[in-house]
Parts: C-alpha cells; structure tokens; sequence
C-alpha cells in the first residue's frame, strides 16, 4: 500500500491512459528510490531518475534483453549502485 493513498488512483488513471491498466507498479519501491536521489542528489533529481530508470526498464523489457520485472528491478539497482558510488566518492574527497 503506497504512503499516500491519493497516489494509487492516481497510478491507476495513468495506467489506463497509456493502455496498461494491468502494469505491476510498486509506488513505495519508486517513492523509495525518488527520495535516496533526491537526498543524495538534489531534489529535482528524483523525478528524472525515476524517469530515466523507467525509461530503461522500459526499453530492456521491450528489447526482450529481460522480464519486465527483472528490468524493473535491474534499473533500481543500477540507480542505487550509482548512488552509492557517488556517496562514497564524496566519503573519500573529505
């Protein structure tokens, strides 16, 4: 169940918009990895790498490169692994 019950209709409005009302989407996942973006980052970072990793979940799963949902979680991972680096990279230059 998502942390803000306003964002399920929400989700399911758009999925329907776009054809896909069945589409699996785990709000709290996404939310989860718009706020480590957006305070690892800055804050308008969240949404474009939320964008960008359902941009290339989108396209591995299209390609058949992976199951939809393991390209879902290959982007989160991705994403998170580049933070991770980036907070570490910034742990050594203090």
């Amino acid at each position: 169940m998502a942390e803000q019950p306003e964002l399920e209709p929400w989700v399911n409005e758009l999925l329907e918009a776009f054809e896909i009302p069945d589409a699996p989407i785990d709000i709290d996942a996404v939310l989860s990895l718009a706020g480590v973006a957006a305070h690892q980052i800055v804050r308008p970072a969240a949404p474009l790498t939320t964008y960008i990793a359902g941009f290339a979940a989108g396209l591995a799963a299209g390609s058949g490169q992976a199951s939809e949902a393991d390209s879902v979680r290959a982007a989160d991972r991705v994403v998170r692994a580049v933070l991770s680096r980036r907070a570490e990279a910034g742990r050594s230059a203090d």
